[in-house]
């Protein structure tokens, strides 16, 4: 029967996840760059440092994952069943946090775009998404 002792790992493997870079992030930049726009990364100078700035449009992409960002959509946007106490307020925090940004960001004049990490499994949908967000 395997033990109930917390696992020294655990923070650890916390550490390991990316904040920048992440792959959906990767599939995003290259597809918006093969279908011909140009962009910044980073966005430090702006509100949740959107994943990519377009100066020139005043529009940013924010790329989220279904599961830290909870998407409604998304079988990946649940709550995990073990842990609740845990996992609930920091994943509702995400969720407010994001509310927040996206709201700074259109009271500045920004336009945003959230892609879903669960998009990119349809890249056919997610590039007409993306050149109409962006034309």
């Amino acid at each position: 029967m395997p033990s109930r002792l917390p696992d020294p790992q655990r923070s650890d493997n916390m550490r390991r996840i990316r904040s920048k870079d992440t792959l959906p992030e990767r599939r995003v930049r290259s597809l918006v760059y093969r279908l011909g726009f140009r962009f910044r990364l980073g966005g430090w100078g702006l509100p949740g440092r959107p994943d990519l700035v377009f100066p020139g449009k005043r529009r940013v992409i924010f790329v989220h994952g279904c599961f830290w960002h909870q998407h409604q959509r998304c079988n990946e946007g649940r709550v995990p069943g073990s842990n609740q106490e845990y996992w609930r307020p920091k994943l509702e925090r995400n969720v407010q946090r994001d509310l927040e940004i996206q709201r700074v960001l259109a009271e500045a004049g920004w336009e945003y775009m959230v892609v879903w990490e669960c998009e990119l499994r349809d890249i056919d949908a997610l590039a007409a998404r993306l050149c109409e967000f962006l034309s």
